[in-house]
């Protein structure tokens, strides 16, 4: 489904992140956690990329396989690194022939795998010229074109120190045919409605999508920190964890804390809320089960 109609049709979206595994096995033990997550209805799937690596191929693959073998609507991150504005034609003509409808235009970070990579070789700089390159596509499933997601920084972009030009850049993206914003997580609600705010004094109308991470592990938080450049961990959420003696009780308190953040946000008004996995989806489940929302079906536009 065209993610115009995913928005039409429900008043707020739940979607869920994925990143492929590097192995097999773990593939194949993804691709079972995703379609058992079909019971959930969810209002789409999104699968992460590795630039200069074999998990593009993997992104893909797991896109395409999703698209044909479960009744979920997949969207695919692309990234303006490590790729030809021939490369990413190519790839944007695969799945068009495999039905898929949506992507996530993202900037992305050079691969680690590669010393003093140049990005000038890159066919994109900038993430909005990529959304302008996706959006001239004549070869798409839809006539509207591919649905367009971009990333947006409620506690700010970490390559971008200045908040004024932060705004303008967003604002590009959208102006280049973005159909949405996906955020960074984020652990305090406040940057949030402030990040959404700003957006609106900057003329930007398109739906906002909030990312939410559950902390299960302390393990895990630190990885969460190093993932997100810049997430901020408020000192509540750290003495809540730090008093606990071991990772199932960490998972209590993170579960907690995303159900309570994500209880605020359907208070207020949120569009939707993807909920960054981590390739696991029982802490997920858990929030749902505690918001009560059955399925994301179950929040129609009225």
């Amino acid at each position: 489904m065209h993610i115009r109609d995913i928005f039409s049709d429900h008043k707020t979206t739940f979607s869920f992140e994925f990143f492929p595994p590097k192995t097999d096995a773990a593939w194949e033990e993804l691709f079972v956690n995703i379609a058992s997550l079909q019971s959930l209805a969810p209002s789409f799937v999104s699968v992460t990329y590795g630039a200069g690596g074999s998990t593009r191929d993997r992104t893909h693959d797991l896109v395409v396989r999703i698209q044909k073998e479960t009744n979920l609507t997949a969207v695919s991150h692309l990234t303006c690194v490590c790729h030809s504005r021939e490369e990413m034609a190519a790839i944007l003509d695969r799945y068009a022939a495999s039905g898929i409808e949506n992507v996530l235009a993202l900037g992305g970070d050079p691969p680690k795998t590669i010393a003093n990579y140049d990005r000038s070789k890159d066919g994109f700089q900038y993430a909005n010229q990529l959304v302008e390159f996706i959006r001239s596509r004549p070869n798409v499933p839809d006539t509207r074109g591919f649905g367009i997601g971009v990333a947006g920084f409620p506690e700010g972009h970490p390559g971008c120190p200045n908040r004024l030009l932060e705004m303008d850049y967003l604002k590009k993206k959208v102006d280049a045919g973005a159909d949405y914003i996906c955020t960074q997580l984020f652990f305090e609600n406040r940057d949030y409605y402030d990040f959404r705010e700003r957006c609106d004094l900057a003329g930007i109308k398109v739906p906002i999508v909030v990312g939410i991470m559950p902390i299960t592990s302390k393990a895990g938080m630190t990885r969460m920190a190093e993932l997100a450049l810049g997430a901020r961990i408020p000192a509540r959420l750290l003495k809540a964890v730090g008093r606990c003696e071991n990772d199932e009780a960490v998972s209590r308190v993170g579960i907690h804390w995303a159900t309570e953040q994500c209880r605020d946000l359907l208070d207020n008004n949120v569009r939707g809320i993807h909920f960054y996995t981590l390739n696991k989806s029982d802490a997920t489940r858990t929030i749902y089960e505690n918001l009560g929302v059955r399925d994301s079906a179950a929040l129609r536009a009225g």
